[in-house]
C-alpha cells in the first residue's frame, strides 16, 4: 500500500455533471496530494443549474462500502455530503468510529440544493443532537446554519462538533466565514475580495474536501479551514460558468 499521500474518503452523492459529490470531492482531494475514497450515498441526475432526481443507495451496501475501505485503508479523516437523514448519518459515523476511534469527520450538512431539490428530511434534525458529538466538524451555510441552530442544535451542554458558517448567503459581509471552535468564534476573512461576486456548483462539496485534506495532511482545524478558503476562492474565479475548474 503506498503510504507517501493520506488516504481521505469522501462519504456523498454520486454527480454526472462532476460538479458536486464524490467527483468533485476526489478531483480536490487530487490537488490537494491526498489520496481519495469514495463511497456512494445516492445517484443523482442533475447538471451545474438543475437536480431531476435522486435515488438512493441502501445503509447495507453504504456501511459495507465503508467497512470494506477502512479496513483495507488508513482513513484518518473523513467527509461527509449528503445524506437521507439523521438515522442514515449516524449509521454512517458510528460505523467509521467502530473501526477508526481517531478518525476526524467532516459534514456539509447538505439539505437543499441551490436550485431548491432537496436531500435531507428535516423532519429528524432534532435527532441529529448526538451524532453532532462524533463529528469534529460541520460546514452549513448560512441559510443551513440558521435552520440547524433554531433546533438547539448547538445550545446543549457538553462536547459539540467544531462548525464552519459560510458567509456565501450572507446579506452582510458576504464571503466572511465564521469558525466556532470550542465555544470561541474565529473571523475568517475573504483573502480575494472579487470571488465573491462568482458562484460555483459544488462549492461546499469543494471547501469541505478541502479542509479534510487539509487535516489529513497535519494541519489544525483552523489552519485547515483558512487553507481551504484559499483553495475554493481559486476555484469560484476559476472561469465564469456555474462548473468551477480545479487547478
Amino acid at each position: 500500500m503506498q503510504t507517501e499521500h493520506p488516504f481521505v474518503m469522501s462519504i456523498a452523492g454520486y454527480d454526472p455533471s462532476g460538479g458536486a459529490g464524490l467527483l468533485a470531492d476526489t478531483k480536490t482531494m487530487e490537488q490537494l496530494k491526498v489520496q481519495g475514497l469514495g463511497v456512494c450515498t445516492a445517484m443523482t441526475l442533475q447538471t451545474e443549474s438543475q437536480c431531476l432526481s435522486l435515488n438512493w443507495q441502501s445503509l447495507a451496501e453504504i456501511i459495507q462500502s465503508i467497512e470494506v475501505l477502512m479496513k483495507n485503508y488508513d482513513v484518518q479523516v473523513v467527509k461527509i455530503g449528503v445524506v437521507k437523514d439523521a438515522w442514515m448519518l449516524a449509521e454512517i459515523v458510528t460505523t467509521i468510529k467502530s473501526i477508526n476511534p481517531e478518525a476526524k469527520i467532516v459534514w456539509d450538512p447538505v439539505l437543499k440544493s441551490t436550485s431548491e431539490f432537496s436531500f435531507f428530511d428535516l423532519n429528524t434534525i432534532s435527532d441529529l443532537k448526538d451524532v453532532l458529538k462524533q463529528i469534529d466538524l460541520i460546514t452549513p451555510n448560512y441559510h443551513e446554519y440558521q435552520v440547524l441552530n433554531d433546533t438547539h442544535l448547538f445550545s446543549q451542554s457538553g462536547k459539540s462538533c467544531s462548525v464552519l458558517i459560510k458567509g456565501g448567503h450572507r446579506e452582510d459581509k458576504v464571503g466572511t466565514d465564521v469558525l466556532i471552535e470550542n465555544g470561541k468564534e474565529i473571523i475568517i476573512e475573504p483573502n480575494d475580495i472579487t470571488s465573491v461576486f462568482y458562484s460555483k456548483h459544488g462549492s461546499g462539496c469543494v471547501l469541505s474536501s478541502a479542509i479534510a485534506s487539509y487535516l489529513a495532511l497535519g494541519n489544525n482545524l483552523e489552519e485547515a479551514c483558512r487553507k481551504g478558503k484559499l483553495y475554493i476562492e481559486k476555484f469560484l474565479t476559476s472561469n465564469p460558468t456555474l462548473l468551477g475548474f480545479h487547478s
